[in-house]
C-alpha cells in the first residue's frame, strides 16, 4: 500500500468547515492542518499521499457545470502521477458532482472516490476521518475502477447515489443498486458488482466537458395547475425531468395531454421521465396514465436518480448530440447509471 500514491482534491465542504459567526464555512488552509493531526494519516499503511486545496473552496450548494470542468481537469492533469483519486466534497451536490463525473470521465481506469462528511474534522465526533481514510485505502487499493461515492462505512456507485439524510451520518443510498463494498473490519469488495463491464467510446482516458444547458426539473403532484408552467415550452429549454408518480404516471392524463409538455416535444426539447419512487423503475405505457407521455415522444429514465439524468442528458447536451441520438441514449445504460 506504501508505494500506491492518491491525489485528495479538496473543493470545500463540510470535512474542512470552520464555526463561524454565520455558521459553519470553509476557510482556506484549515483543512491541511487538520490532517497533520490525524495520526493514521502518516501511517506505514496508507498509501502515500498529496492534497490539491483548491481556492476559493466552496458549499457544495454552490457547485455547478463549471467545478464540475475543474474537477475532471484536475484528474486529468494528473492522472498519470496517481493511482486513484479522493475527492472531498460537500453532501448536498456530492450525488450530482458524482454522476457528472461518471459521465465525463471517459476511459477511466483508475479509482475516483468521493466522500466528505456531516461533521467537520474540527468537530468531536467527526465522521469526516473515516471517511477519508477508507476512502484513500480503497482508491489505492484499485479494485473499483469508477466514480465511486464512499459514506458511512458503504461504497456505492457514484450515478446510483443519491442524498438521503439531512443530519445522520448514513447520508447516502443507493436504492436500485446494490453496494460495492462495505467497510467493516475489513473493506469486503463485492466482485459481481464492481467487475461490471461498461460500455464507453474512448478507449483512452479523456475529460467530456459539460456546457452551460436550459434544462428544467419538474415534480408532479395532485392537483397541480399546468398552466403555471405554460411559458416553460416557449423558453426555449432543450430538456426537461418529469418527476411523475409510481412508474411513470402523470396526473390528468385521462384528458388531453398537458400542452405544456406536448408543446416542449414539439419544440425540440427531450423530455425524460423519472420516478418520484426512490425505488423501482419506469415503465412507459404500462398504464393508461402514462401512456400519453410515450406516445407524445418523452422517454424513460427507468431507475435512474434524478441527479443522474440530469447529468446525463447535461452530457449529451454537451457533446452536440441531436435529438434523435440523445432520445436513444438516454434509454441506454452507458456507465451502470440504469438497468432497462
Amino acid at each position: 500500500m506504501k508505494n500506491r500514491r492518491v491525489c485528495i482534491i479538496y473543493t470545500g465542504g463540510t470535512i474542512g468547515m470552520v464555526p463561524t459567526e454565520n455558521g459553519f464555512a470553509p476557510k482556506q488552509g484549515v483543512f491541511a492542518d487538520e490532517l497533520k493531526n490525524i495520526r493514521d494519516m502518516s501511517s506505514p499503511e496508507m498509501p502515500r499521499w498529496d492534497l490539491i486545496e483548491y481556492d476559493p473552496l466552496l458549499d457544495s450548494s454552490n457547485i455547478s457545470y463549471e467545478q464540475w470542468n475543474q474537477i475532471a481537469d484536475t484528474i486529468e492533469e494528473n492522472y498519470n502521477d496517481y493511482d486513484g483519486f479522493v475527492i472531498l466534497h460537500g453532501t448536498d451536490t456530492m450525488a450530482y458532482t458524482a454522476s457528472a463525473l461518471s459521465f465525463m470521465l471517459e476511459g477511466l481506469n483508475k479509482p475516483v472516490v468521493f466522500t466528505g462528511s456531516q461533521i467537520p474534522l474540527c468537530e468531536l465526533r467527526s465522521d469526516g476521518r473515516d471517511n477519508l481514510i477508507t476512502s484513500l485505502m480503497i482508491a489505492a487499493q484499485g479494485y473499483v475502477r469508477e466514480v465511486s461515492l464512499y459514506f458511512g462505512n458503504t461504497l456505492l456507485r457514484g450515478n446510483r447515489a443519491t442524498k438521503s439524510s439531512s443530519d445522520g451520518l448514513i447520508a447516502f443510498s443507493s436504492p436500485n443498486y446494490p453496494a460495492l463494498a462495505t467497510a467493516g473490519i475489513d473493506i469486503e469488495y463485492l466482485p459481481i458488482r464492481v467487475e461490471r463491464v461498461v460500455s464507453r467510446t474512448r478507449k483512452h482516458f479523456g475529460v467530456d466537458h459539460i456546457k452551460s444547458c436550459n434544462i428544467a426539473v419538474l415534480k408532479l403532484f395532485p392537483g397541480i395547475r399546468y398552466d403555471m408552467f405554460s411559458q416553460i415550452a416557449d423558453s426555449g429549454i432543450d430538456g426537461l425531468i418529469l418527476e411523475t408518480f409510481g412508474a411513470g404516471n402523470i396526473p390528468g392524463s385521462d384528458l388531453e395531454l398537458p400542452p405544456f409538455i406536448e408543446k416542449s416535444i414539439a419544440n425540440g426539447a427531450t423530455v425524460v421521465v423519472c420516478s418520484q419512487c426512490p425505488q423501482g423503475s419506469v415503465h412507459l405505457g404500462a398504464y393508461e396514465a402514462g401512456a400519453a407521455l410515450a406516445q407524445a415522444g418523452a422517454v424513460s429514465g427507468y431507475n435512474m436518480t434524478t441527479e443522474a439524468a440530469v447529468t446525463k442528458l447535461m452530457w449529451l447536451m454537451s457533446l452536440g448530440k441531436s435529438q434523435t441520438e440523445i432520445k436513444i441514449l438516454m434509454e441506454l445504460d452507458i456507465c451502470g447509471e440504469l438497468d432497462n
